[in-house]
C-alpha cells in the first residue's frame, strides 16, 4: 500500500513540474502596423496644402494554442504641410497618442468619457485570452467595437487596432518571451528626408518611422522585434499634389528584399556584403537580448553606428533612431 501511494505521489509530482513548465514556455512575438496617408489637399495661396499620416502599431504574445497572451497597442497622427511656394513645412511635435497621454484631449474636444490611452489599455486588456478569430469578431458596424468592447471602456473606431493585431499574430515567431514578461511597444518618429520643391525635382515632406516591441523580465531584454517605414507626401513648386487618394505604407519588413539595401547598399564592415534591412533588424534584436536601457543605448557609437561587433554580425546600418525606440520598448 505504502508503495502505491508513493508511486502515485511520484506521479503526482511529476505532472505538476510538467504543467509548470508549460506554464514558461517561449510565446511567440509579433509585432504588425497600419500605416496610411490620406487627407492629402493641394496649396492654395491662403492655406497650406496638407495630409495626415495614421499610424498604428500593436504588439502581442501569443501561445501554442494561438490565443493572446498580451498586446501593446500604441499610434501616432502626423500631419505633412507645404506652402504654396513648393516648402515643406518642419513638424514641430512628434509624440505617440500614448506619449500625449491627457494632452491628446480626447474628453476635452472628443466628448469622450476615457482619454486614447485608456481606451487602448481597455481594449487591450479585453483582447488577452483571445485568438485572433475571436478579436475579428470584436468589430461592429462603422469600425467601432461591438457591445462588449464599448462595456469595457473602448468607444473608439478599433478597426486599425484589428488589422494591425490580425498583422501581428500571423506574423508572430518564436521567442524566449515568457507570460510573465513585460511587453511594450516604442515608436521613435522624425521628419528626414525633406526637401523643398524645384523645376528639377518634387518637393517632399517625409516622416519617418521606428518601431520596436520587447518584452524584458527584471529590466532585461527577453525578445525583441524592430520594423521602420517612410510616409512621404510630393508636391512641386506651387505645393500642387498630382492626386488625392489614400496611401496605403508599407513598412521594411513588408517589402523585405524589394528594400534593395543588400543590392545597393555600401559594404561599410568589409566583410564584401551587404546585409538586407531586415537581416541587419535581426542582428540588432539579437544583440538587444539580455541587456536594459542602458546596455542598449551602449550599442550605438557617437556616430549613430552600431559598435563593433553589431557591425561584424551584419547591422550596419545608423542605428540612432532603432536605439531610442528599443530603449523606449525596453523601459
Amino acid at each position: 500500500m505504502k508503495k502505491l501511494l508513493s508511486i502515485i505521489l511520484s506521479i503526482v509530482i511529476i505532472l505538476s513540474v510538467l504543467s509548470l513548465v508549460g506554464c514558461g514556455s517561449p510565446l511567440k512575438l509579433g509585432v504588425g502596423i497600419v500605416s496610411y496617408t490620406d487627407n492629402i489637399k493641394s496649396a492654395d495661396a491662403d492655406t497650406n496644402g496638407s495630409a495626415t499620416n495614421d499610424t498604428t502599431v500593436a504588439a502581442v504574445l501569443v501561445d501554442k494554442d494561438g490565443k493572446i497572451v498580451k498586446c501593446d497597442i500604441d499610434a501616432l497622427s502626423a500631419t505633412l504641410e507645404f506652402t504654396s511656394k513648393g516648402k515643406f513645412v518642419e513638424t514641430k511635435e512628434l509624440k505617440t497618442k500614448y506619449e500625449l497621454g491627457k494632452d491628446y484631449n480626447m474628453v476635452a474636444y472628443g466628448k469622450a468619457k476615457k482619454e486614447w490611452f485608456e481606451q487602448a489599455d481597455a481594449f487591450e486588456a479585453l483582447v488577452a485570452g483571445k485568438t485572433l478569430k475571436e478579436v475579428q469578431a470584436l468589430v461592429a458596424e462603422g469600425g467601432k467595437g461591438n457591445k462588449d468592447v464599448v462595456n469595457a471602456g473602448c468607444t473608439i473606431v478599433i478597426s486599425d487596432f484589428i488589422t494591425a493585431i490580425e498583422k501581428a499574430v500571423t506574423t508572430a515567431s518564436e521567442s524566449g518571451a515568457s507570460a510573465k514578461d513585460n511587453l511594450k511597444v516604442g515608436i521613435v518618429a522624425t521628419q528626414t528626408g525633406c526637401k523643398n520643391a524645384s523645376e528639377e525635382a518634387t518637393g517632399i515632406n517625409e516622416i519617418d518611422l521606428t518601431v520596436c516591441a520587447a518584452t524584458t523580465k527584471s529590466g532585461k531584454v527577453t525578445a525583441m522585434l524592430t520594423d521602420a517605414l517612410a510616409a512621404a507626401i510630393n508636391f512641386n513648386t506651387k505645393g500642387a499634389v498630382s492626386d488625392n487618394i489614400k496611401i496605403n505604407v508599407s513598412t521594411k519588413l513588408e517589402i523585405g528584399d524589394g528594400y534593395g539595401m543588400a543590392q545597393h547598399g555600401k559594404d561599410l564592415n568589409g566583410d564584401g556584403t551587404v546585409k538586407e534591412w531586415y537581416d541587419q533588424a535581426k542582428a540588432f534584436n539579437a544583440a538587444a537580448i539580455d541587456k536594459d536601457a542602458d546596455g542598449i543605448t551602449a550599442l550605438a557609437l557617437e556616430t549613430g553606428y552600431g559598435v563593433g561587433e553589431l557591425q561584424t554580425a551584419g547591422c550596419t546600418i545608423n542605428i540612432t533612431d532603432i536605439v531610442k525606440a528599443a530603449t523606449k520598448a525596453a523601459k
